[in-house]
């Protein structure tokens, strides 16, 4: 038990140093390429630091493994909404601008009710699949138009602005510096650290369930999902932290849009998988309550408090003590 504890614990620490390693080659081949700074941060950075979620998934799912691949972005949100969000708004009151809350918060609605369908009809196919990735573009083009024209701040700008504080090597930068060749080794060291960590996390997820007598998707849905959750978990602190409570907000609202369309899309069209029965009858419709009563606090008062943050990370507990069985 101890030595597969372990290798998860290895698996998360190299998906999520792979994942560093990987977004800081790909922004700078991006600037090679004459992407200008804002479409790096909504494709690149945005979609590059959901590397962790998306390898733990895709290898799980071949791995034959539904319950820890739809486990982990389904847990993942969960955590996103009532744990990392609670602890954004212990830190600080996060004021909410109401347009930016109903969009994005909206879509992201939209988009776990998208996968409920799928996984009452087809599960996630490639059909599905493709169709999640071609949302997903939708999004990141609608994105990049209203930052074009001045609109508030889409939550996936939050996202990657979030990440690039926490990392200002992400930053892209308007006149690239350093060699191509290293930006290059640096995306392929991530890329082989992030297939590795994936695969050691998978294994562990698996044998760890197998001796505690658990399903796959209790691993999935607790253990795997709050350690590729991580790096959001720090990058909303941080913005809370500064005062950034907007930034922080989207940064949320993003990432729970990116695991559905862009993890669930790729993981779909490259393994196709079920979704777990069990989590139809009840993690997915906990998803779908969880967003909405986190758009109703923050549209309550035009903000989330304290006390609506401690209630939200009172019903992560909650949550976390009925999926492991404790009552």
């Amino acid at each position: 038990m101890l030595a597969d504890a372990f290798f998860l614990l290895l698996g998360l620490v190299l998906l999520i140093a792979g994942g560093d390693l990987l977004v800081r080659g790909a922004v700078r081949i991006a600037e090679r390429l004459s992407l200008s700074p804002m479409l790096i941060g909504l494709t690149v950075v945005g979609m590059g630091t959901s590397m962790p979620e998306l390898a733990a998934s895709v290898q799980a799912s071949l791995a034959g493994s539904p319950g820890i691949a739809i486990g982990n972005i389904v847990g993942s949100n969960i955590a996103n909404a009532l744990l990392i969000l609670g602890i954004a708004a212990l830190i600080t009151p996060i004021a909410v601008k109401t347009r930016t809350l109903w969009r994005d918060g909206g879509i992201g609605t939209l988009a776990v009710l998208a996968l409920l369908a799928a996984g009452a009809t087809v599960g996630l196919s490639r059909e599905a699949g493709i169709i999640f990735l071609i949302a997903m573009g939708g999004y990141v083009y609608y994105a990049y138009r209203q930052e074009r024209l001045g609109a508030p701040h889409s939550a996936a700008y939050d996202r990657a602005v979030a990440m690039e504080e926490v990392d200002p090597a992400l930053i892209p930068q308007t006149q690239p510096g350093g060699r191509l060749s290293i930006a290059i080794l640096l995306f392929l060291v991530g890329l082989v650290l992030i297939v590795g960590g994936g695969s050691l996390l998978v294994d562990g997820a698996i044998k760890i369930a197998e001796q505690l007598g658990v399903s796959d998707a209790v691993i999935g849905l607790t253990i795997v999902a709050v350690g590729t959750s991580f790096p959001e978990l720090v990058t909303s602190a941080v913005a809370a932290y500064r005062k950034e409570g907007d930034i922080a907000l989207g940064n949320v609202l993003g990432s729970n849009i990116y695991n559905i369309l862009f993890i669930g899309g790729i993981t779909g069209v490259v393994a196709p998988t079920e979704v777990p029965a069990s989590m139809m009858a009840f993690d997915l419709r906990l998803l779908v309550a969880a967003s909405l009563v986190v758009m109703v606090f923050a549209f309550s008062g035009g903000r989330l408090s304290r006390k609506e943050g401690f209630a939200l990370i009172a019903s992560y507990a909650a949550y976390t003590a009925y999926t492991v069985g404790m009552f």
